[in-house]
């Protein structure tokens, strides 16, 4: 993979152009994650679902797939948990006005549920910065 579509900041973070093909990167950096913070195999599933949801809206509906935009993937710990964040630079959108995807009008739609799971397979999802960042905590147990 050419280097100039990825630059790691620290062993927290991953910064990457918008490019389909780098979600391989972050799968790689869920997987580290998870094996250096002893994650049980329970919690993998949800975080990996989670933040490919993340990183799939900020690559395609934040950044309009334009390579020359990043997205920044990050961790930390948190009280209870794993704190993950995935930021793009696009100009946000309004997450409190999305539509319901189980409601039937939209349940045909081929997208609309990123969201949707994130929220539920994560134990608590914020927005910041006008949508452009969402952080997701999962309490997890060590195996």
């Amino acid at each position: 993979m050419p280097m100039e579509n990825v630059s790691t900041q620290s062993a927290n973070q991953i910064d990457f152009s918008s490019k389909v093909e780098n979600l391989s990167l972050v799968e790689k950096f869920i997987d580290n994650v998870c094996e250096e913070n002893k994650i049980n195999q329970d919690f993998y599933g949800n975080i990996l679902i989670a933040l490919t949801e993340a990183v799939n809206n900020a690559i395609f509906h934040g950044n309009n797939n334009d390579p020359q935009k990043k997205v920044t993937v990050a961790y930390k710990q948190s009280n209870d948990g794993i704190l993950f964040s995935v930021e793009d630079q696009g100009k946000g959108f309004n997450y409190d006005a999305l539509p319901d995807p189980t409601d039937p009008e939209n349940i045909e739609k081929p997208n609309g549920r990123g969201v949707f799971l994130m929220k539920h397979l994560a134990d608590k999802v914020d927005f910041h910065n006008n949508g452009r960042k969402v952080e997701l905590e999962f309490k997890v147990s060590a195996n």
